[in-house]
């Protein structure tokens, strides 16, 4: 079994040159616009001596590390990750990136010109723009992506409990990463990035202003992500405790 999933995981990202053989993996699950370019960037300038870590793209999920072998991944307050993510895509990724529109987001960037309004529209008079709103939501990419995407259910999430080796949260990412600094012995030059590129956040300047209409209908929209973020912080100390 394992060696079909190896298969399937090796389909979505091949393990990069870099990994030793000998080593055990461990499996960096990479949700979108949690900070994980800078985490990525960090471990790929200084990789652990102790593991071989293997560095995901978005589409692998916890489904695809087989049973026994070690995941981390970061996630990120709902409402602040939907506003990094309308920018982001609005932006079609760039500097890092260039990838162009869906027809759904040219559909969405065309009538919402800031989260606040695609927000906003949620909870609409009008049926016409209410249903753009939501079929906004569901066409940008990171806006529609659900952290369950990742780990099916509480069921399934609680069942890998051993084999979750760390979970860091954007907000403190700097700090965070102090953690799994010296849960992986990393060096202490390793560091995580400070340029715009590197860390593909967005520029400065942009309109993050939510009203508390937006704010309430975002919560509601996203009530799901809020409970896996408390699933998170409660296991948090368990799977983070130093080996």
């Amino acid at each position: 079994m394992k060696q079909v999933l190896r298969k399937i995981v090796g389909i979505f990202n091949p393990p990069p040159a870099e990994n030793k053989p000998g080593k055990p993996l461990l499996h960096f699950l990479h949700i979108g616009k949690t900070g994980g370019n800078a985490i990525k960037f960090a471990l790929k300038n200084s990789p652990p001596e102790k593991y071989s870590v293997e560095l995901h793209r978005h589409r692998v999920k916890l489904r695809n590390v087989p049973e026994g072998e070690k995941a981390m991944f970061f996630v990120r307050e709902p409402i602040s990750r939907f506003v990094s993510g309308f920018y982001s895509r609005k932006r079609q990724g760039y500097p890092r990136y260039v990838n162009k529109w869906s027809p759904a987001e040219e559909i969405a960037f065309g009538r919402f010109e800031t989260p606040n309004a695609l927000a906003m529209a949620l909870s609409s008079e009008d049926p016409e723009q209410k249903l753009a709103a939501e079929e906004a939501m569901k066409g940008i990419t990171h806006v529609n992506s659900s952290y369950w995407d990742w780990f099916e259910n509480e069921e399934y999430f609680l069942s890998r409990l051993p084999d979750l080796f760390f979970v860091g949260f954007q907000e403190s990412l700097a700090e965070n990463f102090q953690v799994l600094k010296r849960k992986l012995n990393l060096p202490d030059t390793a560091a995580l990035p400070t340029d715009d590129i590197n860390t593909h956040r967005n520029p400065e300047g942009i309109d993050k202003k939510l009203e508390p209409v937006a704010i309430e209908n975002l919560k509601k929209w996203y009530a799901r992500e809020f409970d896996f973020m408390d699933l998170c912080r409660s296991k948090a100390e368990e799977i983070n405790r130093l080996e």
